[in-house]
């Protein structure tokens, strides 16, 4: 697991600690509307292995970007949502998906 540190150069640095990599963006999209299961969110994202999925909710949980809920069912039920760190980075995730569909039409690369 990642860890943040106490000091960065570059408050980009920060952020790329925080939701960069290959998944976490994508686990993030994916949460805007609603809470999601685990095996819900393993369906969004075919790609992604039950370990790292599992690294990477472990990060955004750890960092306050999401929270993790379970509830007392056998077996357990565990949903993640957006915490309010999460929820500031909705207008973010929404301009860089409109980015991204600008670059691919100007690039004949489909999406």
């Amino acid at each position: 697991m990642e860890k943040i540190k106490n000091q960065y150069i570059c408050s980009l640095g920060l952020t790329i600690d925080l939701i960069g990599g290959k998944w976490k963006l994508m686990i993030l999209w994916y949460l805007i509307e609603e809470s999601k299961r685990f095996t819900e969110l393993k369906k969004s994202i075919p790609d992604i292995s039950q370990k790292v999925l599992t690294e990477q909710l472990r990060e955004l949980e750890s960092s306050k970007i999401i929270s993790r809920k379970v509830y007392a069912t056998v077996p357990p039920t565990v949903e993640y949502s957006m915490t309010k760190y999460g929820e500031s980075l909705i207008p973010i995730l929404n301009d860089l998906c409109e980015w991204s569909k600008k670059y691919a039409s100007e690039n004949n690369i489909k999406i």
